[in-house]
């Protein structure tokens, strides 16, 4: 079944695009995958004052103009174009009105209006989340939809440079105009495409994270004008006849030799249809923008070194058969693409205000700009750089702090997120006992690390492979879904039943089939999946079991902090993960091997309140014998996430005061275990909410305290699991940030508290760790709705206010406690 859309989706899109409240510093326009990634640098300014930017910040060249016949005035709306007209008695440079921007999870809108006039237009670039649709959403391919409206004639150019297909500017591109006709009942339209490619390409090559191969292409309708050559002299062309002459430069060059740009115009007659409509006339164009690459990276897989196609060429028999596919899927990809919007805009302002709608909308492209579709339709694999902090291949923790996002959008998308870690260590190509920490050094080379010498982080990596294992088994146990469209409208464009027969998990619409679709159930799948890699899971537990009640000198996720013995946070994330362990060997029917890790997590959680926390109980330390510091836990997120914290009947003894004493605590105690309701004692959630309150900054939650910097995904995974009051406060702080930050990258996730929330170094930007900002979603759909439910005491008391100072000099001044085994 299909639904039936009603007229002009297109405008409907346009305006379900709210005022967003938030105004950071810069905004995504074409973002779909770490080389296709084209951003609006300093976007609280004019959007021509800038060129728009790689997310690594290299400009690109990326012009757009509108030009009045009337008046022979011509507007730079994107891009400094200005710079390239100079002053002629054929036409006038000036500036438009700039109304500002908007934007939700995958629609940025740009909006100016022609000064003394009626003419409004706006530049909305759409790059769709379709989490119904992988096949959608593994298409590198990106929508600029310009609506234009008025009663006056209006022409519009757009262009873009060489820069699009290399980072070096050094380097020779070659390029070429092909027409599409309508042909088959996948084509609405007959277009037009240029293509432009380096003259001598460099497979799995980056130059300053620029890919060297691969193709870029901007699509048009057949009857919009074209024109190719010297960026001077075709921009002055339009902005003098504002049209351009259908012309191709076929002169070959460098990327800056008489710099070469490739151009569309459009012109909109409204001035008669204002007229025979008595009002003000509507009219829009759709571009599309793509880069296609075969092959995209290189695997080492259970069957070797492995060149792994995309995706989407399973579909198509060429790139210019997708090319052509997706322009004409442009009102399905609005309709996805906007379900998706609409019901995360309603989630996150439930869950948090509208200043976490605009945070979740702004960082979901982020998050899968990182991404790689690949593998084959009946098994898809997603693959993911490590953007801007090292270009590693696969990280495990980076996909960790991201998987909220996946939880919460679609599960199984963490499934194909996780499978090529799988694969690889299953085949036996990693030597060592605990999880790798990549699958290679860099993107897009998955070599792997036969000698065993990854980035040295065992417990982080064990813990955070358990945590997402069992998270997804619960989601796909539950089949947790989000309230997304899973149906296709009327005008969805179909496959070819050929290919559609051949997927058992897509249909002929492209649309992901159910688990009922396929006649099985999450149950059965989760139990498949644990027992194809129970021997991965049972390994990295043993290392755990050995390894995270006291942890030796390593690094944690935030490895920029440097190495530390005996860390709380990460010792947490271990006991969790064997924790996690019991649950999944009682999924695959080993009870005897579930009893035991659970009896060792118990264990080990009573000890390491006393070993983690201080001694008056009112924080967790940054480590055990680092009296007088503290740390942000958040890794107890991971507690509530895996329903651990859903107490049945709560243990007075616990809730009998905010803070504890030390008599409060019976340790290896058979009484103690018989009567936890919970794995974590509420007191160590109000401890640490409250402790938070005491501690935040100007601009939010500091990561520890060695410094004054933070992580934003941290701080949404330790808000999460905090009182209303606490949580509000955290997000209030942060979207301030967000506001204010002097930062000129796409969204950081390590920032300076105070000061001018800038980068404190290393600079990180565009991570796709932002899908932890999707933290309080992914918990209020854990455990069947419940998981938050289990939290509800911390809302039904006011924060305890902290003397911080003393509070730490007493722990230090009683650092001479015996430390036991430490």
């Amino acid at each position: 079944m299909r639904l039936c859309l009603w007229p002009a989706l297109a405008a409907l899109a346009l305006s379900l695009v709210n005022a967003s409240t938030l105004t950071p510093p810069v905004l995504p326009l074409i973002v779909r995958n770490p080389y296709l990634s084209i951003w609006f640098a300093h976007s609280r300014d004019a959007p021509w004052e800038n060129w728009p930017i790689f997310w690594t910040g290299s400009t690109v060249g990326f012009a757009i103009m509108a030009a009045v016949p009337e008046t022979k005035t011509v507007y730079p709306l994107l891009g400094r174009s200005q710079d390239f007209l100079k002053h002629s008695s054929g036409y006038n440079v000036s500036f438009p009105q700039y109304d500002g921007a908007t934007f939700d999870a995958s629609t940025t809108n740009l909006t100016f209006t022609i000064p003394a006039s009626d003419a409004k237009i706006t530049l909305s670039f759409l790059s769709p989340i379709t989490p119904a649709s992988t096949f959608r959403q593994s298409l590198p391919a990106g929508y600029l939809t310009c609506f234009v409206e008025g009663s006056t004639d209006i022409s519009l150019y757009m262009d873009i440079n060489g820069e699009w297909v290399s980072g070096n500017r050094d380097n020779k591109i070659e390029w070429g105009l092909v027409q599409t006709e309508k042909g088959d009942s996948t084509s609405k339209s007959s277009i037009k495409t240029w293509s432009i490619t380096r003259r001598h390409e460099q497979l799995f090559t980056e130059f300053f994270d620029h890919a060297e191969w691969g193709t870029v292409h901007i699509s048009a309708p057949a009857d919009v004008e074209h024109q190719s050559g010297e960026s001077n002299y075709i921009r002055r062309q339009f902005a003098e006849h504002g049209s351009l002459r259908n012309k191709v430069d076929n002169s070959y060059r460098g990327i800056f030799e008489d710099e070469p740009v490739f151009a569309f115009s459009k012109t909109f007659n409204l001035t008669a249809r204002s007229s025979s409509l008595r009002g003000v006339a509507k009219d829009s164009v759709i571009f599309t923008f793509a880069l296609t690459q075969d092959p995209v990276v290189q695997f080492a897989s259970a069957r070797g070194l492995t060149m792994m196609r995309p995706l989407w060429a399973s579909y198509f028999s060429s790139a210019q058969a997708m090319l052509k596919y997706h322009y004409n899927d442009y009102d399905t990809a609005v309709y996805l693409a906007r379900n998706y919007s609409e019901q995360l805009a309603k989630d996150a302002y439930a869950s948090g205000s509208q200043d976490y709608q605009d945070i979740a909308a702004l960082s979901a492209r982020q998050v899968l700009g990182a991404t790689q579709f690949s593998g084959t339709p009946d098994s898809p694999i997603i693959f993911l750089k490590e953007i801007s902090s090292n270009g590693n291949f696969q990280t495990v923790d980076v996909i960790f702090p991201a998987f909220p996002f996946f939880l919460y959008t679609n599960p199984q998308w963490l499934a194909y997120l996780l499978e090529p870690l799988l694969e690889h260590q299953l085949s036996g190509q990693y030597p060592n006992d605990y999880s790798m920490h990549d699958l290679g050094t860099h993107f897009p080379n998955a070599t792997g690390h036969d000698d065993g010498n990854d980035e040295y982080m065992p417990v982080e990596e064990c813990g955070d492979m358990l945590i997402m294992g069992l998270a997804l088994v619960n989601a796909l146990r539950d089949d947790t879904q989000p309230a997304f469209t899973r149906t296709a409208p009327q005008q969805a464009l179909p496959l070819g039943l050929e290919l559609a027969k051949m997927s058992p998990l897509v249909d002929m619409y492209g649309m992901d089939y159910t688990w009922g679709d396929m006649s099985t159930t999450g149950e059965k799948a989760a139990l498949k999946w644990v027992k194809r890699s129970y021997k991965l899971w049972k390994q990295w537990t043993g290392y755990l079991v050995r390894e995270s009640l006291i942890p030796s000198n390593q690094l944690c996720t935030d490895d920029f902090a440097g190495w530390l013995a005996n860390q709380t946070n990460l010792a947490l994330k271990g006991i969790i993960g064997i924790k996690a362990m019991s649950e999944m060997a009682k999924i695959v029917g080993e009870e005897a091997e579930s009893r035991w890790y659970s009896d060792v997590a118990d264990e080990y959680i009573d000890k390491w309140q006393d070993f983690g926390l201080s001694r008056d109980k009112t924080h967790a330390k940054l480590a055990y014998t680092w009296y007088g510091s503290w740390t942000t836990l958040y890794n107890i997120f991971a507690d509530a996430l895996l329903c651990f914290h859903l107490p049945a009947d709560r243990s007075p003894s616990l809730e009998s005061s905010r803070l504890w004493d030390s008599e409060q605590l019976p340790l290896d105690t058979e009484a103690q275990s018989k009567s936890k309701s919970t794995f974590i004692p509420d007191a160590i959630y109000q401890m640490q909410s409250d402790w938070y309150h005491a501690v935040l900054q100007r601009y939010g939650l500091p990561l520890d305290s060695r410094h004054l910097y933070t992580k934003s995904d941290w701080e949404f995974f330790a808000a999460a699991v905090t009182s209303k009051n606490v949580r509000t406060e955290i997000l209030q702080h942060v979207a301030t940030w967000v506001n204010e930050t002097i930062t000129d990258r796409p969204l950081t996730d390590l920032y300076e508290t105070e000061g001018k929330g800038g980068f404190p170094g290393p600079n990180f930007m565009a991570r796709p760790v932002v899908g932890g900002h999707f933290a309080f979603l992914a918990l209020e759909r854990a455990c069947g709705g419940k998981a938050s439910e289990g939290l509800g005491f911390l809302n039904e008391m006011a924060p305890l206010e902290i003397d911080l100072e003393k509070v730490l000099m007493a722990d230090v001044a009683e650092n001479q406690v015996e430390v036991g085994e430490l």
